[in-house]
């Protein structure tokens, strides 16, 4: 049985050797600490690194939904509250009609009157028609032109659904095509509207019925209109409360990869440290060469 020689200078590296694994683990569980991460490069955690990107790419596409629900509801916002002044413009207009309807007390003076606002309904509901959403109009569909309608009442927008994701294969329309609220040229509101100032000021009886029954089925084409728009919006409203949720969940699992215990970290360190220490002190009182230790 031979017995291998021991030399100062295999003493020496192996020493050196085990101090640097011991100062590698406490520079290691330090870095932890200070980043508040387990991994802080892919050589860390490959299988954890993989799993990271991945929760990234989901939490990025999730913050994208909320953001697309959230945009959305501002157009669906717009439309609701425009819409909702259409109602209100469009039945007084024919309010105005069941006045001037009333020949034996409206006479030509006040029949003149109320053509004169029911011009200035028509011009309001003219401007309501080109309301818009960061410049965009929202009966406009796809135009890439700021209006919907032009001064005469005609249709000038692009028809076209503007939509918006909100979740994976979930598609929400967020706009109104105009002429499914307005319609366009001669059956619009607009020339629905200047018909009936027509016929006030004529004393037109056959056309003011005429058009108090036309108003009265736009008031039922707008609010038609207005439900469905209201259906897309408590859509959207639920997308964006589940896209928000989904992302809380996908953090809360990249937290758990990625971030580090602080108190089992703690921890730790701690032993790392009394480990080092214990291992420096017993190396300088192991390792104390002579100048003949030097020498062989």
């Amino acid at each position: 049985m031979s017995i291998g020689r021991v030399t100062q200078r295999m003493l020496t590296e192996g020493s050196l050797y085990n101090l640097q694994n011991g100062l590698g683990r406490l520079a290691k569980i330090q870095e932890h600490l200070s980043t508040g991460r387990v991994i802080n490069r892919p050589s860390d955690n490959p299988t954890g690194t993989t799993s990271s990107m991945r929760l990234r790419s989901s939490i990025a596409d999730q913050a994208q939904y909320a953001r697309n629900a959230q945009d959305g509801l501002g157009w669906l916002t717009q439309v609701d509250s425009t819409l909702d002044s259409v109602t209100n413009t469009v039945k007084r207009a024919r309010d105005l009609a069941l006045q001037g309807a009333n020949g034996a007390s409206a006479g030509s003076v006040t029949r003149d009157a109320i053509a004169t606002e029911v011009d200035g309904l028509r011009d309001e509901l003219l401007a309501r028609a080109n309301a818009t959403y960061l410049d965009s109009p929202v009966f406009g569909g796809v135009t890439a032109g700021s209006r919907a309608y032009d001064d005469a009442g005609n249709y000038v927008g692009t028809l076209g659904d503007v939509n918006r994701r909100v979740a994976d294969g979930v598609v929400v329309k967020v706009d109104v095509n105009g002429p499914d609220v307005f319609g366009d040229g001669p059956s619009s509101v607009f020339a629905e509207l200047e018909a009936l100032s027509t016929a006030l000021r004529a004393g037109d009886q056959a056309g003011i019925s005429a058009a108090i029954d036309t108003l009265n089925a736009r008031i039922d084409t707008v609010t038609s209109a207005r439900t469905a728009a209201g259906t897309r919006f408590q859509r959207l409203e639920q997308a964006d409360q589940l896209a928000t949720d989904a992302g809380i969940s996908l953090r809360t699992q990249l937290s758990t990869i990625e971030s580090a215990d602080l108190a089992k970290t703690t921890v730790e360190l701690k032993l790392q440290e009394v480990a080092y220490q214990a291992s420096l002190a017993a190396t300088s009182r192991v390792m104390q060469p002579s100048l003949l230790d030097f020498l062989r």
